[in-house]
């Protein structure tokens, strides 16, 4: 079976919007309806949010969410019968995002298995590393028809960047800047060098622009330089005890994308 990621970018070629929020986040038994509600109002590509004790690379919207996801408990037990049947209902791409330790806690191939069964489409692992990837884990992934989306930032060099290039499937995650996530970002604020060099590189991998993406405009800008865009803390700021989810979210994605 082809991964649906792959027939997204065959099929959308620009301003793909992908939409990340933390699972168990505002209460636990969102996820599902979180994620229904985000197809029916026109994300492309959902990243769900695996909660994590120590999010360091999180600004303090995702880092609160995390928490009270946690406290909330959620865990990937949790999160894997949650989404259980959710291939009933939803048929964009799906990724999990998180850090690596709850995922090697849970272990790597069970992980790997468990993303097949829900139809789970990726993974964003962001603090485990190119080498260790390739060298002990990446067979499980393949095995389950499972994308691992690496990323790479202004930093990351034009021979890191071609590495990570021949080694990945769905897209490639472009940090827009070295931030935190969840950093206010004006329109200019975007590396256009970095952009423009990653052009020049003619990657194999489509890119997703992430970090910093918070409204229209920086939406905009963003899909100038890449396939789409990453939206996160903005999206989970959106969020209302006052407001059901089922308003607030279409009402978001509209601002964004209509």
């Amino acid at each position: 079976m082809k991964n649906r990621i792959d027939i997204l970018f065959k099929t959308k070629k620009e301003k793909i919007l992908s939409v990340y929020f933390t699972a168990g986040y505002p209460n636990l038994g969102d996820t599902k309806t979180i994620i229904e509600e985000l197809e029916k109002s026109g994300a492309d590509m959902v990243e769900i949010g695996i909660p994590f004790s120590d999010p360091i690379a999180d600004g303090p919207v995702i880092q609160e969410s995390s928490h009270q996801a946690l406290v909330n408990g959620m865990s990937l037990e949790v999160l894997f019968g949650q989404l259980k049947n959710i291939r009933q209902k939803v048929a964009i791409p799906l990724i999990l995002m998180g850090y690596f330790n709850p995922v090697y806690q849970f272990g790597v191939e069970k992980f790997c298995q468990k993303c097949r069964e829900t139809g789970i489409d990726g993974t964003i692992l962001p603090d485990l590393p190119l080498a260790e990837f390739t060298e002990n884990y990446q067979p499980f992934f393949k095995e389950n028809n499972l994308y691992n989306i690496l990323l790479i930032s202004p930093q990351t060099s034009d021979e890191r960047i071609r590495q990570i290039d021949s080694v990945s499937g769905g897209f490639i995650y472009m940090v827009s800047s070295s931030s935190t996530t969840g950093k206010k970002q004006k329109i200019g604020d975007f590396h256009q060098e970095y952009f423009d060099r990653v052009n020049r590189l003619n990657l194999n991998n489509p890119r997703m622009i992430g970090f910093g993406i918070s409204n229209r405009e920086t939406f905009e800008n963003a899909c100038r330089y890449a396939s789409g865009a990453i939206i996160g803390t903005a999206f989970i700021q959106s969020f209302s005890n006052e407001i059901p989810i089922q308003k607030s979210i279409p009402e978001f994605i509209k601002g964004i994308i209509a």
